[in-house]
């Protein structure tokens, strides 16, 4: 659909992410450990997103629904999550120097940076961006104008990483609402994405077939399951651990004179370094 050049161009993006990736584990390599599941979890979004857009599977994807409900999971729902677990702002902020990160700090700060990934408009993003492609005449049109293709999978990836960065994630959220505001989204976002799948099983976008649009409908249902589970679990243990408050370990209470249990008394002696009168007394 886009050709070969687009290929190369999606290629080299994604070779650009990867050794960005890798130069920031290299800037900062004496600031600590740097799990390995992150860099995993990098390189497997990124594979993830180049194969939904070029190679094999796109390019069947022009032309079977099915392959594009794949490659619309892929793009849309597991390579956000993978990318948003790896961490690359917390990373980023890591590698800068101090100037260059408060300058990121500033702009996850930013106006813009609040609209954007707040939960309901994240979710309105993501998930209505979706009902308009398949409920609208918008995914035949994609079919027919490459420069539209591109723009819809862009806003479909985009929309992908901004409604899973408003979820949960480790990157810092200056304004994320609380987990019981964004617990109420994902379960909204959740429901229409199903009613949506309900739609184009019973109703068929234009341009496809009824025996592709009831595969495609499964395998949106039930491939998207996953990563909608995990984005609860994620928000669930944030929350259990917001709950629980840090760590603590009790102080021993001060101990009080006349105590023998918590303090020690210590014998009275005269100015001459001797035992006091009640010492003398006492003998």
């Amino acid at each position: 659909m886009t050709g070969p050049g687009f290929t190369v161009a999606v290629g080299v993006v994604a070779l650009l992410a990867l050794a960005g990736y890798a130069a920031g584990l290299w800037a900062a390599r004496d600031r600590g450990h740097w799990p390995a599941r992150r860099t995993a979890s990098w390189v497997a979004g990124v594979a993830a997103a180049t194969a939904a857009v070029a190679g094999p599977l796109a390019d069947g994807a022009h032309d079977d629904f099915r392959l594009h409900m794949v490659a619309h999971v892929l793009l849309g729902m597991a390579a956000p999550l993978l990318l948003v677990l790896a961490a690359p702002v917390t990373l980023c902020l890591r590698a800068l120097p101090v100037r260059a990160a408060r300058g990121v700090s500033g702009v996850l700060r930013s106006l813009p940076a609040r609209v954007l990934t707040h939960p309901v408009v994240a979710a309105a993003s993501a998930v209505g961006g979706l009902w308009l492609l398949y409920r609208t005449g918008l995914y035949a049109a994609t079919r027919h104008d490459p420069v539209l293709h591109v723009l819809v999978h862009a806003h479909v990836f985009a929309a992908g990483c901004l409604f899973t960065v408003s979820i949960t994630g480790p990157d810092p959220a200056p304004h994320r609402p609380s987990p019981a505001v964004r617990a109420a989204v994902l379960v909204a976002a959740v429901a229409a994405h199903d009613v949506l799948t309900k739609m184009i099983y019973a109703y068929p976008p234009v341009g496809v077939g009824a025996d592709e649009a009831g595969v495609a409908a499964q395998l949106m249902y039930y491939g998207g399951a996953p990563v909608e589970i995990a984005l609860a679990v994620l928000l669930c243990r944030e929350w259990l651990r917001d709950r629980r408050g840090p760590i603590t370990v009790p102080r021993r209470p001060a101990g009080r004179r006349g105590d023998p249990r918590t303090s020690r008394r210590t014998p009275h002696r005269d100015r001459h370094g001797g035992p006091g009168r009640d010492r003398v007394a006492a003998q």
